[in-house]
């Protein structure tokens, strides 16, 4: 393609809403622009790129079996309500308000198992793996970052359907080597993390992530390979345990204690034996949750555990008519009210500890939770810091910032049960169809792959996602017919064997060329002037590796065979 007549818009500079690198080299190297918040347009390099990794994502997943579907955009709303997913999205999912009851579809879980439900009845018709790329939309309050975050995105997303949970063990075990394999091919450092299932549902999942400042996931890393997302990672902490000679429980004034630094610093307090206690209001119903010390409690886990998005922390007058006391006061024993208690992990059975006495100012000690208190369960409900050991080899946990490139599920039955997708066994009982799914992220792997691949000049692509195999500029082109027909064969050459080719045969500065061709990042440059023409038989070119910055001469008559053998490895 002549860069003369090829629309590539680069820029010098870009506003200061574009922060991740990725945004302001889609911007400068003229990959994209802005329509709207969250919304952007492809220009032609851009969207070369998404088709080589839509290739990619279809050459993998045909290998594993899937079947590819184009699915609508618009979706019928009452199929989303009988999963509860359309009440549970609120105002992220669009709704199209002159057309009553329709819907964009942010995924297609309910779309993908209302078509599987018409034709799909038995054993024999399964597993099956079935997917598509496709435009998704979600109403992001905060759109940002560039792609990593926009209203309107390309998804590769995926889905299986099984007859058991083995099978679908199986199935979410393909997708996953799929993933590495596609990732791999991208050239894209990643790491597989276990996650919170969110309102997919399902019995477990698992992110590949990319780390990166402006991610959005926090997850906890260390040296042995333990890798979690930060709503479900655990560590080796020990419990508190329990300590010798623990006496009965006695109340003791703490007037200017409200938190639990107040305890430790002015009533010589351990941390550890500090029983820190939120209520919370879930599905209605206060519930009180008793943390270690300044232990910090983790959304997320706390959903998992009670099944729930529906909860919010109780209000100031909401504490006091539950337990008698305000925040800072409150304890598991003597409540005002009846309320369900629950601890952390790292709190079981122990004793020796202070909380609150439900009186303000006031606080217990010597509690044991096993003798003084009725603790419903005991669960993991903690976030995990910096430094705490693994559950592998004790190697110390760091927190870092990550993106997430794609998410797999085991969805279970939560979608089968809810449409009524069934199958027969083969003793002629009816069973759910026992479901996963599987999301890539098009344009965040794109984004991914130029923030690993690039420096302070522009682009560095990779091989298998360049827009060209290599960028052909002629110096002053347009001042010397001896450059231009240099250029024009070797350019031709190259297009006859098979290799795609930006030619700079624009009538522009040296300078601005080079910076140009930096800026755009192809893998290879073949500078064609004057001086070198006029070197040795036939001529040379300068040909320069992008990635490496080295370069070296190449005879005209051996560019062809050069690149002919680079492809074929």
């Amino acid at each position: 393609m002549k860069q003369s007549s090829y629309y590539i818009p680069t820029l010098k500079d870009v506003t200061s809403d574009a922060q991740m690198t990725s945004h302001k080299l889609m911007l400068r190297a003229g990959l994209m622009r802005p329509l709207a918040a969250g919304i952007f347009s492809w220009l032609p390099s851009g969207y070369k790129v998404l088709k080589k990794i839509m290739d990619i994502l279809r050459e993998e997943m045909d290998k594993s079996t899937g079947q590819e579907f184009m699915l609508p955009a618009l979706n019928p709303v009452e199929i989303w309500d009988k999963t509860g997913r359309s009440k549970a999205m609120g105002d992220v999912m669009f709704h199209i308000k002159n057309r009553e009851g329709l819907v964009l579809a942010p995924t297609h879980e309910e779309i993908i198992t209302y078509h599987a439900k018409q034709h799909i009845s038995s054993y024999k018709d399964l597993p099956q793996i079935w997917y598509q790329i496709q435009s998704k939309f979600r109403n992001e309050p905060r759109p940002r970052s560039g792609v990593m975050r926009g209203r309107q995105f390309f998804m590769k997303d995926a889905y299986s359907m099984d007859t058991s949970y083995e099978n679908l063990g199986k199935s979410y075990d393909k997708m996953a080597a799929t993933y590495k394999r596609i990732f791999d091919r991208c050239g894209i450092k990643y790491f597989v993390v276990g996650a919170s299932s969110g309102a997919m549902g399902g019995g477990g999942s698992q992110e590949f992530m990319v780390e990166n400042a402006f991610g959005e996931d926090t997850c906890a890393v260390s040296d042995s390979g333990y890798a979690a997302n930060i709503e479900i990672a655990t560590s080796a902490v020990k419990s508190v345990g329990r300590i010798e000679n623990n006496p009965q429980y006695e109340i003791f004034d703490t007037p200017n204690a409200r938190t639990i630094n107040d305890l430790i610093n002015k009533y010589n307090v351990q941390e550890e034996r500090c029983a820190k206690s939120l209520v919370y209001i879930i599905e209605g119903e206060p519930v009180l949750i008793l943390m270690r010390g300044n232990d910090e409690l983790n959304l997320s886990k706390m959903e998992s555990v009670f099944e729930t998005s529906n909860i919010r922390p109780a209000g100031d007058s909401e504490l006091l008519e539950i337990t008698g006391a305000n925040a800072g006061s409150i304890g598991p024993l003597n409540l005002k009210s009846e309320i369900k208690i629950y601890a952390d992990n790292l709190l079981k059975d122990a004793n020796g500890l202070v909380s609150g006495a439900n009186q303000n100012g006031r606080h217990y000690k010597n509690i044991d939770l096993s003798r003084d208190a009725k603790i419903l369960k005991y669960k993991d409900f903690r976030t995990v810091q910096v430094g705490e050991p693994d559950v592998i080899d004790g190697s110390p946990l760091r927190i870092v910032n990550a993106i997430e490139l794609g998410h797999i599920f085991k969805l279970g039955t939560k979608y089968s049960e809810a449409l009524d997708f069934k199958f027969l066994d083969q003793n002629g009982k009816t069973h759910p169809v026992v479901m996963g799914s599987y999301g890539i992220g098009v344009e965040r792997m794109m984004a991914c792959h130029i923030e690993q691949h690039s420096d302070d000049k522009g682009i560095v692509w990779g091989k298998t996602l360049a827009p060209f195999d290599l960028h052909l500029i002629g110096l002053n082109i347009h001042k010397s017919e001896n450059v231009r027909n240099a250029c024009d064969k070797i350019y031709n050459d190259l297009k006859e064997n098979g290799l795609d080719v930006l030619y700079d045969d624009r009538k522009a500065s040296i300078g601005f060329k080079f910076k140009d061709a930096d800026l755009i990042g192809l893998p290879y440059q073949i500078v064609v002037g004057d001086r070198m023409l006029g070197n040795g038989k036939g001529g040379e070119v300068e040909l320069k590796n992008r990635r490496t910055g080295e370069s070296k001469s190449i005879e005209l008559g051996e560019i062809v065979n050069y690149f002919k053998a680079i492809s074929e490895n």
